[in-house]
């Protein structure tokens, strides 16, 4: 059975992450959506409510589940048995940054990175972008899934 997970903050969920969510679901046995916790950053959007955005985006599929972890995502991969994270690039920049983080989780596990790119509609939604609009009162609704929309 193959079983990845896809980690990140989602803060909140975009169309980009949904994207490589919906795609992702075809090369998986089960995809598992892994919300970081980090004590340091401070979100737009609550724990609760970043879950609450995913698990209804994808209610209807069966092979996506959602959970939180902190620490290391290696560390996360070994504990609920996944062996691939998978992961989207936008962009050049993306691939650098993800190439040097996908050769350190090599270094320290066995876990294998796998990256999509983001369908090119999509590839300039990022969810700092997201919370720029909707702190500015912008229309956010074409960047996000629906069960984000309705939050606001």
């Amino acid at each position: 059975m193959r079983k990845a997970i896809f980690p990140g903050s989602f803060d909140p969920i975009t169309l980009g992450h949904y994207d490589i969510i919906s795609r992702g679901i075809t090369l998986f046995d089960e995809l598992v959506i892994a919300i970081g916790i980090n004590a340091d950053k401070k979100y737009m959007f609550s724990l609760e409510e970043r879950k609450h955005f995913i698990e209804q985006a994808f209610k209807d599929q069966p092979k996506v589940s959602v959970m939180t972890y902190e620490g290391l995502t290696v560390d996360f991969c070994k504990k609920i048995d996944a062996q691939f994270i998978l992961r989207g690039l936008r962009n050049p920049a993306d691939f650098e940054f993800e190439k040097a983080i996908a050769h350190t989780n090599r270094k320290l596990s066995e876990i294998e990175t796998v990256f999509l790119l983001t369908s090119s509609g999509k590839s300039y939604i990022s969810s700092s972008i997201v919370r720029d609009v909707i702190r500015n009162n912008g229309d956010y609704t074409g960047l996000v899934p629906e069960t984000v929309r309705v939050k606001q």
